[in-house]
């Protein structure tokens, strides 16, 4: 059985609330897309008349939902991982896990950093050129809202996982 005490979710503080909040926006917004899809099939396939533009709409929605929960998967110690190794490594030097953490959330900052440095122009730029997602004269859908839900969600998870390593740092919950 493994020892090493285990990295719990955090409530109460600022950050904590932020992330709940952009969970739970997507957790909502995934509820309602599997709406929208159920009902796309409904009308697609007894009625003859599917939803135009669902396939846009889910496919922008999908990596948005993602960067909305990224934080606080971070933050409530959710994020996917492969912990074998850090479970035997664990068992016999908790101090060597919790720097494995530490410097895990700190990759995971940088490459956080690094989609905000990348899409930070692009969102700007989408929203300045109106650029459109979809087929012109049946559905399109503005491309600004969903990179700017990107790029903020990676700030936000960039954070996050500062946040985390810091509180893995000095023995404290992620």
């Amino acid at each position: 059985m493994d020892d090493t005490p285990k990295i719990g979710p955090v409530t109460g503080g600022p950050a904590d609330r932020l992330a709940e909040v952009l969970s739970a926006t997507g957790s909502v917004w995934t509820f309602l897309l599997m709406f929208l899809i159920v009902a796309d099939v409904i009308g697609r396939s007894f009625l003859n008349s599917p939803i135009v533009g669902v396939a846009e709409i889910a496919g922008r929605s999908v990596v948005a939902i993602v960067f909305l929960q990224l934080a606080g998967a971070i933050l409530s110690d959710r994020l996917t991982r492969a912990d074998l190794l850090l479970q035997l490594i664990g068992a016999r030097s908790p101090a060597l896990r919790r720097a494995m953490e530490v410097v895990f959330m700190l990759c995971a900052a940088l490459v956080c950093g690094l989609i905000v440095a990348g899409g930070w122009a692009e969102s700007a730029g989408t929203f300045a050129t109106s650029e459109f997602f979809g087929v012109q004269g049946v559905f399109t859908i503005p491309v600004w809202p969903f990179r700017w839900l990107m790029t903020l969600g990676a700030a936000f998870g960039g954070l996050a996982a500062l946040l985390a390593a810091f509180r893995i740092a000095r023995g404290a919950r992620a």
